[in-house]
């Protein structure tokens, strides 16, 4: 029976609005069934994934680490973790990734000490912690137990709940810790040069509970009427959803946007309560493996791109091939009439291959029509 101080810190991390995604390898293993174990724990864990050989860690990590149980080890666990909880949780709540990796007893004795590294990270913070355990203090079992405990302990701490329950760790047993917050600046930073996948800024004033995202994507200079009526008819056409937009600070034109930049264009959605996500991926095709499952609203003109094989190297069936691809993930895209090559066009003026009409959806002109882009606003202030 879970001891009840255990209990009420699960409990809490189940209550907290953060979101998952663990890896361990070589121990911590009974923080899982902890987790798993309390009603609710599909409030919290996402994903938990054991890589506990070592061409499985090398295939997580993607590269053949220096140490396998080391601080930058656990770092990277953590890292590749959060950019998972990221594209896997839902809007309103906190994405959280978590890294463990040790060298606990074994059936074999170990010729360095035995110790275990957990790092967590949110989209504001890096804490990393090192454990040296007393040799032969500890059975196998009860190492795990001790480094499960102060895995949990990391989460609550994530969660900004309180760990009330007794480490079985000793005075000599101190952690070793390092913690880091980031600044807009530098998360803007790490998005930009690929670290993290996307930055969501949820400015709206109420949390929906659905899970798909409506996501009209642009370059928002300006954020205009056009573009919040869009969004507007799109949910509603669908019934559901999480409203938002998404704009790339990478371009596959021109140079990223900078962090100066961005912050700018995310102002305007402050101002207008409305929720924004930063990403680094210009292309549906990757916008599509971020936010799976989603709806994307946009314009005939980017439809008619979409479809055209002139822009993946005037091969028909590569296109094919790629928007199959999105249509695997669950997205679905909602066009809207727009001027195309100076004719105002609407889904139904193009030839969209029979295997991909189900994924494109039409919005009535009737519904929304709004000729006015930021360009041309651009040029009406003379920008």
């Amino acid at each position: 029976m879970m001891d009840p101080c255990l209990r009420a810190v699960v409990e809490g991390i189940h209550s907290s609005p953060t979101q998952a995604v663990v890896y361990l390898s070589g121990g911590a293993s009974q923080a899982l069934g902890w987790l798993m174990s309390v009603p609710g724990a599909s409030n919290t864990v996402l994903e938990a994934v054991v890589p506990y050989s070592r061409m499985s860690l090398i295939q997580l990590l993607g590269k053949i680490p220096a140490k396998f149980a080391s601080r930058q080890t656990a770092e990277d666990m953590a890292l590749l973790a959060y950019n998972r909880a990221l594209k896997l949780s839902q809007p309103g709540y906190q994405a959280l990734g978590i890294g463990f990796t040790g060298s606990l007893a074994s059936t074999r004795p170990k010729l360095g000490d035995h110790r275990f590294h957990v790092s967590a990270r949110t989209s504001d913070r890096l804490w990393v912690s090192t454990v040296t355990l007393s040799k032969g203090l500890r059975t196998r079992e009860q190492e795990d137990t001790v480094s499960s405990q102060f895995l949990l302990k990391a989460i609550a701490y994530a969660c900004k709940v309180p760990a009330t329950f007794v480490s079985e760790l000793t005075d000599h047993e101190a952690p070793d810790d390092f913690e880091m917050q980031f600044e807009e600046d530098q998360e803007l930073e790490q998005l930009i040069n690929g670290q993290i996948c996307f930055k969501v800024y949820p400015f709206s004033s109420g949390m929906l509970e659905a899970e798909r995202k409506v996501i009209l994507s642009g370059s928002f200079n300006p954020l205009h009427d056009g573009h919040l009526k869009l969004l507007e008819v799109a949910v509603s056409i669908l019934g559901d959803g999480y409203p938002c937009f998404e704009l790339s600070a990478v371009n596959a034109d021109k140079p990223p946007l900078t962090t100066s930049q961005i912050k700018e264009r995310v102002l305007q959605f402050e101002k207008v309560g409305k929720t924004v996500i930063i990403s680094n991926q210009p292309y549906f095709y990757k916008k599509a493996e971020l936010f799976p499952g989603s709806a994307f609203v946009i314009g005939a003109d980017t439809a008619a791109r979409l479809i055209n094989p002139k822009y993946y190297g005037g091969d028909y069936e590569r296109m094919l091939k790629i928007l199959l691809e999105c249509k695997n993930t669950g997205c679905v895209f909602l066009v809207g009439g727009r001027n195309v090559d100076g004719v105002f066009k609407v889904l139904e003026d193009f030839d969209i291959p029979e295997e991909l009409k189900d994924m494109f959806i039409s919005i009535p002109v009737e519904r929304f029509r709004m000729d006015i882009s930021s360009s041309e606003i651009r040029k009406s202030r003379g920008i």
